[in-house]
């Protein structure tokens, strides 16, 4: 059994506590506007933890970033489970980030398996906002590994922060722009009616920047994304929160997007099917068709 925080959106504070069982495939998936339930952290003892490698016993240049889609409700990779929402693994040279969680800790750990990822190798968990379809997974997560760094808008209410830390994971509040580590930041905390952060990673090939939903404005988070890392945006990858826009409007992003420098694109989960449709006509080759299970490879920064 695990406990499910429910949140209402008007108060974004805790709402209710109720029991349950872990979802499978052929669970209701929550909406949009819930957000996760946190299993009850695990009561055993943590395992010791393993020697880690001397810097002696590095060699070779740094590894290449990797972006791997782990949770969306577009297909991509047939042996996956799609969903609506989003999550996706970065790999750098020296550290292993998931950037949301998606809306079901089941659906999320059975991609990561049949991706070879293991939970265990992450070091960091990137929280864009407070909705269930891009926090729902993070107890399943914890509940494999908590020795993570969550980094958290600080408007999520303290009920959901408290229940991180009782897996002892740490909990970082985000609220102004700021370098989480080398190469890597956050917009901090930017106002769409929901208030959500963007990551920002530092490549040879220029800025790579990841959506959860993109509440504040793609465009704007594109401007903050520049301001904040000061290069040019290389690759755009997530939710564009472009569903239902007019062609008009999203022909006007996309003009945006050009007169901002960026290269490539690779719209997933809210950016719709239409928005993916003009930005692949416009884009063509700097076009990236994204889905559960997309994977794209960068140099590292060097």
């Amino acid at each position: 059994m695990r406990r499910l925080i429910c949140l209402t959106m008007a108060t974004a504070s805790l709402a209710t506590l109720l029991a349950c069982s872990e979802q499978g495939p052929g669970v209701e998936q929550a909406s949009p506007e819930q957000t996760a339930g946190l299993p009850t952290p695990p009561t055993t003892e943590q395992e010791p933890e393993t020697a880690q490698a001397s810097p002696e016993q590095t060699a070779g240049p740094p590894a290449p970033v990797t972006i791997t889609v782990t949770y969306d409700n577009n297909p991509y990779d047939d042996r996956l489970r799609t969903a609506w929402g989003f999550s996706c693994l970065m790999r750098l040279p020296e550290r292993t980030i998931l950037f949301d969680t998606g809306g079901d800790s089941s659906i999320l750990l059975h991609n990561m398996e049949r991706l070879q990822i293991d939970p265990k190798e992450i070091d960091v968990v990137v929280l864009s906002h407070i909705h269930g379809d891009h926090v729902g997974g993070l107890g399943g997560i914890l509940n494999r590994n908590s020795d993570v760094t969550v980094y958290l808008p600080a408007s999520f209410p303290q009920s959901l922060k408290d229940e991180v830390k009782l897996y002892a994971a740490e909990v970082q509040e985000v609220h102004e722009p700021r370098e989480l580590f080398d190469g890597v930041y956050t917009t901090g905390e930017l106002n769409g009616g929901i208030r959500e952060q963007s990551l920002i990673v530092k490549t040879d090939e220029g800025l790579v920047v990841i959506t959860g939903c993109a509440h504040p404005g793609v465009v704007n988070i594109v401007q903050k994304a520049r301001e904040i890392a000061g290069d040019k945006v290389y690759l755009l990858l997530g939710g564009f929160h472009l569903g239902g826009a007019s062609a008009s409007k999203i022909e006007s992003i996309i003009d945006s997007f050009e007169q901002l420098g960026v290269e490539r694109v690779a719209p997933c989960h809210c950016s719709g099917d239409n928005a993916r449709r003009l930005l692949r006509e416009h884009y063509g080759e700097g076009y990236i068709e994204c889905g559960v299970g997309r994977r794209v490879t960068l140099p590292p920064k060097s």
